[in-house]
């Protein structure tokens, strides 16, 4: 049973489909999903990510790694480490949710002795940029002013970039294959709602890549040109460094699989996933899977270097993952149990080990990181 929203949930999410709306009729009685997707999440003040709702942990929609323990973003910072010390760089984070990842780098950077000159986040949201600047603030307030916040990305940067579940969020195109070929599934008015209607595929370069497909009548998925085209614009900031992005997704070959054929979007809202993207605009997450092969392409046609692919589980032990768990005694039942339940949920098959996966790139003469070492799969993509 879905909860249902208080008055001032349902009203704001009155405003949001008022506004969605107001896009469709402005439009000609059709947009894209890609379009209804990014205002949805995006709009200022009314979308899911620029208002005030409570997003993360158990009084939000979902949980992300960094809420569930410290050892994730601790691990991180290792992998971290190493690319500062070759480029004298600093660090970019992409949608640093509640800024819990950027305290948790930061502080096992300064224990490691590599903190950068600065760590910069680039965040869309008003609203999160205010929440992580009043998490840094809290908990880490002698290392507030290396923190920077950036409105757009760097013309040249060296050192590491990397982001956590930001190319899930990605606005996508939907697309119909049927006997006639493929159609962009998009979104229409239906009485006080929406509903979806199918067109032609205007834009040349996601009708080049849904006939690439050649997928089978009655195949409905996703297309993410947003990821790639974020991928693209962090290669050209790139100088120097490493690219880290850890998402849930597979490579083409699972991603458009035939049991695959209703696609992956998916609706999150207080801890339920649900199909239908028209339900509460405004108080629910949308998200898509990461075809990662695109991404890998995209990637190495910007000039970067596929530094590495593979399991969540894989990268976070083979990074140090287990070694930092043990440094809090397992004689200590009240901090141990805690932190052990949490890393078996980040590297157990059944939970986020195997579904969530980590990319790298590099550019110049940077070492792949070592959770890449062993296990790597690349030849899947």
């Amino acid at each position: 049973m879905l909860p249902a929203p208080s008055p001032d949930a349902l009203a704001h999410s009155q405003r949001v489909t008022a506004h969605l709306r107001s896009l469709v009729e402005a439009a000609g009685g059709w947009i894209p999903f890609s379009r209804y997707m990014e205002a949805a999440l995006y709009a200022p003040g009314l979308g899911y990510y620029a208002a005030g709702a409570m997003k993360f942990g158990a009084a939000g929609d979902f949980v992300t790694a960094p809420e569930m323990t410290s050892l994730f973003g601790r691990t991180l910072a290792h992998v971290i480490a190493p690319v500062l010390a070759q480029t004298g760089g600093e660090v970019l984070e992409l949608g640093a949710g509640s800024g819990r990842l950027a305290v948790d780098v930061l502080g096992e950077l300064e224990r490691l002795g590599t903190l950068p000159a600065h760590y910069c986040i680039l965040e869309v949201s008003a609203d999160l940029r205010a929440r992580q600047q009043e998490t840094l603030a809290r908990e880490l307030p002698h290392l507030r002013e290396r923190v920077q916040w950036l409105d757009a990305l760097p013309v040249h940067f060296s050192g590491v970039i990397f982001g956590n579940e930001v190319l899930d969020a990605l606005p996508v195109e939907r697309v119909n294959w049927t006997e006639n070929g493929p159609l962009v599934h998009g979104v229409t008015l239906d009485g006080d709602g929406f509903a979806w209607q199918d067109r032609p595929i205007d834009d040349p370069l996601l009708r080049v890549r849904a006939h690439a497909l050649n997928l089978a009548p009655g195949y409905l998925t996703e297309i993410n040109l947003a990821a790639e085209a974020l991928i693209g614009s962090l290669a050209h900031s790139l100088d120097r460094g490493l690219i880290l992005m850890i998402d849930y997704g597979f490579g083409a070959s699972e991603y458009y699989h035939p049991q695959r054929h209703m696609g992956t979007l998916r609706v999150h809202h207080r801890h339920h996933a649900l199909d239908d993207p028209f339900y509460l605009p405004g108080l629910c997450d949308l998200t898509a899977h990461v075809d990662f092969s695109a991404v890998a392409r995209a990637g190495e046609g910007a000039g970067l270097e596929l530094a590495g692919y593979t399991g969540q589980a894989n990268f976070l032990l083979e990074s140090g993952l287990t070694e930092l768990l043990m440094q809090t005694p397992p004689t200590d039942a009240a901090a141990y149990l805690p932190q052990a339940n949490a890393v078996q949920r980040l590297v157990s098959p059944a939970e986020m080990g195997e579904l969530f996966k980590v990319i790298g790139f590099t550019r110049g003469d940077i070492a792949a990181p070592a959770g890449f070492a062993r296990g790597d799969r690349r030849h899947s993509l």
